[in-house]
């Protein structure tokens, strides 16, 4: 019965915590719809500063509302034209949307094999006598 009691009240304390609850898909709907709406203007806004095209940023955040990425993209392209500033050329590729699965790349054994035998056989190396200590 103690114990049935410290699960239940475990289970009370740790049901509060969002972070949990975020982790195991039970977000309140409300609270994701504004973190995705932050989020979305947010990548709109990192979009037109580095000069990327909005239709890029839906095709790649595909994920965010367009609505949001489009308020985030416009509210930055009113500021940089505001304040006469220039596109930050991005220094890494654009993030892979989820569920993309990243090219694999071949083997290194497979190489190292078919580069073999292309070449002739090395000459086995002569044992050395070990060194003696004097």
């Amino acid at each position: 019965m103690r114990t049935l009691w410290t699960v239940s009240w475990l289970l009370v304390g740790l049901s509060g915590c969002d972070l949990i609850q975020q982790k195991l898909g039970l977000e309140n709907p409300v609270v994701k719809a504004a973190r995705l709406e932050a989020e979305g203007k947010a990548v709109g806004g990192g979009c037109r500063q580095s000069g990327r095209a909005i239709e890029d940023c839906y095709s790649i955040y595909s994920w965010l509302p367009k609505a949001a990425i489009y308020e985030g993209w416009r509210d930055m392209d009113g500021y940089m034209r505001e304040n006469k500033l220039q596109t930050v050329e991005p220094q890494l590729p654009p993030p892979q949307p989820p569920g993309v699965k990243k090219k694999t790349r071949a083997p290194a054994a497979v190489e190292t094999d078919a580069v073999a035998k292309d070449l002739p056989a090395a000459e086995p190396k002569a044992e050395q006598p070990p060194d003696k200590a004097h």
